[in-house]
């Protein structure tokens, strides 16, 4: 006898439909899966024939069991297919009442005592299933609460394989989940750190309140101690909160990874990714012999810190070239090519040499010219070029810490942050795929970003000048833009020109801390 259900095949951060077919024939017994299954695919047989034994469905009747997973030249891989081979197989040989299996998606892997397993991929899976119509899916339970959030389909979580039977025979009833979007992402911001936990700092605050405000690139320089890295993991707390569109998009790409925050759950705050410097390429990148989302995928609409920038391998830090340009990862494989999203706010901080006391007045610096000049090419000039805001952070003084206030807290630099989103969103509305001042086409540019008389002048100054790269010139007028937004001003003045400026400084004297 013939069954046919349906799953999902996932590749880059889509999913696509597969059908299951089972047919089994009173035979010696035999169990052959075909479709270009890979090795954890061929192992079903045996996890799926063991599980059906300890859930009660034992037979002393032999089967031929052919399984053919279409389309037949579609890779499948993992122990996605364990529950729905299974299911098929009792449908086939006879052992589940039910004429209605076609109308019902299901993924899972199953343990030897009849388990359902979680499984990775299952939010864009779901999606898949609805748009080609089916009734309902039949999901781990521990993936429910990820799945779940899909409209216009029935998420059925099962704990076991009896169970799923049951359900599809009429024996027992599953409520199907739902679980509200919005109100999933309404409450599940995640504050993070405190900016008012930082004493000084003012310009490093207001260069990281202007780098988040229009998703701009930030590159701190500065000794051991002096804050880079309390810094940069206070950003969260002034992160705008996602969208829905953006939760589930981001949720997506974990859900891909097999890295949702909890283990199967939604993501609703905005990524905070900090690889540690050994990091490959591939593992910022993203690839592999089984293409996976790296690190500036998974901090998709979030942030990626580098701490010790320059201690990261150089090929590695290359590979960020472009997709901090182009917002997306393209991986080619010779059987495929996907492509990952990765629109992020870059944050790294680095120490200006080797032993990290270079320029300062308190310790002496040990290291030669030659190796701060060799610490210094680890960044190369391409990669520095699209790094919007660099700024020095010189380290506090101890009497000044125990004089200083406490810092403007993350709640007031947030409101700033969100008015000045809104003010781009508005700007941008119609524009596919630019949401933020980051995001600016150039030949948009000289439009979005007008400029008062005495502006244009010292713009002008300034190109003389600073002798940078045209994409630098361009992104002085964005983050411009972004402080002109800051200000709820139309034009962009004089003083905000000459801070955009000045956030190249560094760049400009051809060292990152002369």
């Amino acid at each position: 006898m013939l069954a046919k259900c349906y799953s999902g095949s996932i590749y880059g951060v889509e999913a696509s439909t597969i059908e299951i077919e089972v047919y089994a024939a009173k035979a010696p017994s035999s169990f052959a899966i075909v479709g270009l299954p890979d090795t954890a695919v061929k192992e079903a047989k045996d996890r799926v024939s063991t599980a059906l034994k300890n859930s009660g469905y034992g037979t002393k009747e032999e089967f031929a069991v052919t399984v053919n997973l279409a389309p037949a030249d579609v890779k499948k891989e993992g122990p996605i297919y364990d529950l729905p081979i299974a299911v098929c197989l009792l449908k086939a040989t006879q052992r589940l009442r039910t004429e209605e299996l076609c109308e019902y998606a299901m993924a899972g892997e199953l343990s030897l005592s009849g388990e359902v397993r979680r499984v990775h991929g299952i939010l864009p899976i779901v999606m898949e299933m609805r748009r080609i119509g089916k009734r309902a899916v039949l999901v781990p339970a521990d993936n429910v609460e990820e799945a779940s959030v899909v409209e216009g389909i029935d998420i059925i979580p099962v704990r076991t394989l009896r169970e799923a039977a049951q359900y599809l025979s009429g024996e027992i009833q599953i409520k199907p989940r739902y679980t509200d979007l919005a109100d999933l992402v309404a409450a599940g911001r995640d504050s993070g750190e405190d900016f008012a936990d930082v004493k000084g700092q003012l310009t490093a605050r207001r260069a990281l309140e202007v780098a988040v405000a229009g998703r701009h690139n930030v590159l701190m320089i500065g000794t051991p101690g002096s804050g880079k890295t309390m810094l940069a993991r206070r950003v969260p707390s002034i992160l705008p909160p996602m969208t829905v569109e953006e939760a589930l998009e981001v949720s997506r790409i974990h859900s891909v990874a097999g890295r949702e925050k909890g283990g199967g759950r939604f993501v609703t705050a905005r990524p905070f990714r900090a690889p540690h410097h050994t990091v490959s390429s591939i593992g910022l990148l993203g690839g592999g012999a089984h293409p996976v989302p790296g690190e500036v995928s998974l901090a998709h609409r979030g942030v990626l810190f580098l701490d010790e920038f320059a201690e990261f391998p150089r090929q590695a830090l290359e590979v960020l070239r472009q997709p901090l340009e182009d917002g997306h990862v393209g991986v080619s494989r010779a059987a495929a090519a996907c492509d990952y999203p990765s629109r992020f706010l870059l944050i790294a901080a680095m120490n200006p040499c080797p032993c990290g006391y270079y320029g300062d007045f308190t310790h002496e610096c040990r290291c030669t010219q030659s190796q701060i000049i060799k610490y210094q090419s680890r960044v190369s000039g391409p990669l520095l070029d699209r790094i919007d805001i660099q700024i020095g952070i010189a380290a506090v003084k101890p009497k000044e810490l125990d004089a200083q206030k406490p810092g403007e807290p993350s709640c007031a630099m947030r409101e700033r942050v969100v008015r000045a989103r809104e003010i781009q969103a508005e700007r941008y509305r119609g524009l596919d795929g630019v949401s933020t001042n980051a995001d600016v086409p150039t030949r948009l540019l000289k439009d979005v970003c007008k400029m008062t008389d005495a502006a244009v002048c010292k713009y002008r100054d300034i190109l003389e000048d600073m002798r940078l790269s045209a994409r630098a010139y361009d992104r002085i007028l964005r983050v411009a833009r972004t402080m002109a937004d800051l200000k709820e001003q139309d034009a962009v003045d004089k003083e905000t020109i000459m801070e955009a400026s000045a956030y190249r400084q560094l760049e400009k004297e051809n060292s990152f801390w002369a």
